[in-house]
């Protein structure tokens, strides 16, 4: 294994952008499901209910769950391999999605998806920490967390630019499949490219790792999760609660743009799309850039802070938009998307400071798997129970958004605020021991 000492160069940059690159792939791969919804429920016969596993569930649960095994392997083994082999393990799932013929192959190719893609983050994370120094870290990962919203915006155009040419074009004939409907074509189409993707991936070269402790992995990771308890509640369950909002709000606001703004679907990809993608990125970025310069200054918790800042923005900023009328959505949307997106690549790069290198992978996918299981997980259907059960009435859809995006941001913000004291002793704890 190549080994490169970590340096703030255009080499370390160019293993960001191509982080960046697998990310927006992983999102696109996982979220062109839902704009072929419709499609494959006459194909295949399947319920809403059924869907919405293949959506949801059956992804985020082998996600999360995947993510903290793979994260030992890439503590241990080699990052850059574990990486190019999830991007091709997860190309591969989403091809055989395309060859999916009934519900059951299709529901077991999607957990195969979630299985590959649950090896990109932790590692990825721990790469670019050996990569950069400490006051360029934030910017970087935040990079890399721009993938989100890029691959989620491109999603909605570039897949339904896909699936009209698809529709209304000859498709070849392929081997043992035949003529395959638009919507295989496209999960088909994404598995190749992807799986060529995944061989570049091995350009990346293996960064020197940050120094190690002489004492057993398992009883390290379990010293450094008692030590920093408190700092780690707080720093999950705070970021968790901003992601409650941010995928409650992607799951509905297309529908409360359709029900109560009666856009047409093309109009959500079209805008509401290409906003997620423009300035959700420009958010995450921001937040990153923010929290360096921040900690130029000697600012030690500049990532909570940033967090904490983006949570209290996000208040007003989502009211304006729930309460604006037809004339002001697309402006009032900006902010909102905006501060929602700051958080996520400042929230793994502090995580990255206060813990043991050697155990940085784990402690991460720890982390995705509390932010995914209650955001992925519970966020969505917090504004659909309280749309059914509160309200009762599928038209108060943006009466729940507006409480369930106004609490959780505001949980996240007492959070993030109890969490600054003991992310700075945790800091100070690793400084003592790296000295």
């Amino acid at each position: 294994m190549t080994s490169v000492p970590p340096r703030r160069s255009a080499y370390a940059w160019f293993v960001v952008l191509l982080l960046t690159a697998a990310h927006v792939l992983s999102y696109v791969d996982r979220q062109i499901l839902n704009l072929m919804v419709d499609p494959i429920r006459a194909d295949l016969g399947v319920s809403d209910t059924g869907m919405s596993l293949l959506m949801g569930f059956s992804f985020a649960i082998f996600y999360t769950v995947c993510g903290i095994p793979l994260a030992w392997w890439a503590d241990r083994g080699s990052r850059r391999g574990l990486i190019a082999l999830g991007a091709f393990a997860w190309s591969l799932a989403t091809a055989a999605c395309g060859l999916a013929l009934r519900y059951g192959s299709l529901l077991a190719a999607r957990i195969g998806v979630g299985i590959g893609e649950a090896s990109l983050s932790p590692a990825a994370y721990s790469l670019i920490t050996d990569y950069f120094p400490r006051e360029r870290r934030a910017s970087a990962i935040s990079l890399f967390g721009s993938g989100v919203y890029i691959g989620s915006g491109a999603a909605y155009l570039l897949g339904g630019a896909i699936i009209h040419y698809a529709s209304t074009h000859p498709l070849p004939t392929l081997p043992l499949v035949g003529a395959p409907k638009p919507w295989q074509f496209v999960f088909l189409l994404l598995g190749v490219v992807g799986a060529v993707f995944s061989v570049v991936l091995l350009a990346i070269r293996e960064p020197v790792r940050g120094a190690r402790r002489s004492t057993t992995p398992f009883a390290l990771l379990r010293s450094e999760l008692r030590a920093n308890a408190r700092t780690l509640i707080c720093h999950h369950l705070g970021f968790a609660m901003i992601a409650v909002a941010t995928y409650g709000s992607a799951a509905w606001i297309p529908s409360y743009l359709i029900r109560l703004h009666h856009w047409t679907r093309v109009e959500v990809g079209i805008w509401y799309g290409g906003a997620v993608a423009l300035f959700g990125t420009l958010g995450v970025l921001a937040g990153g850039a923010l929290a360096d310069r921040l900690l130029r200054r000697g600012v030690e918790d500049a990532t909570l802070r940033v967090g904490l800042f983006a949570a209290l923005a996000a208040i007003p900023s989502t009211a304006l938009f729930l309460l604006a009328g037809d004339r002001a959505l697309v402006l009032t949307m900006v902010p909102a998307i905006f501060f929602f997106s700051m958080p996520f690549g400042v929230a793994p790069a502090g995580l990255q400071e206060v813990v043991a290198p050697a155990v940085r992978a784990q402690v991460s996918a720890i982390y995705l798997f509390v932010l995914n299981l209650l955001g992925l997980g519970f966020g969505p259907t917090a504004v659909a129970l309280v749309t059914d059960y509160v309200y009762g009435d599928k038209l108060a859809v943006g009466h729940s958004l507006l409480l369930v995006c106004t609490l959780a941001p505001t949980l996240a913000a007492i959070l993030l605020r109890l969490g600054r004291t003991p992310f700075r002793a945790s800091l100070a704890r690793q400084r003592a021991l790296a000295a």
